[in-house]
């Protein structure tokens, strides 16, 4: 078969990169709720390791779950003052 020198050839897809395509609008207020739920999380987690803590040595496991009960609240506020942003 010979190739037509009056035909183009037919044309391909661009090459993409591996991997989900980036979306085309990013959302303005991702770094709030990446926090939101950092403050959540990791208060949870601090709150249980200093109740355990609490178990043997009481001052070190409020020192301990205090800070995490303020993470987790501040986290919920997040969720507060995101629902007011839009």
């Amino acid at each position: 078969m010979a190739i037509d020198p009056a035909k183009p050839a037919p044309r391909t897809a661009p090459a993409t990169p591996a991997g989900p395509a980036a979306p085309t609008t990013p959302k303005p207020h991702a770094r709030l709720e990446k926090w939101m739920w950092i403050l959540i999380y990791v208060g949870i987690a601090v709150t249980a390791l200093g109740w355990y803590t609490g178990r043997t040595d009481a001052a070190l496991g409020w020192l301990i779950a205090v800070p995490g009960v303020v993470a987790a609240v501040a986290g919920v506020a997040l969720i507060f003052v995101r629902s007011r942003l839009d």
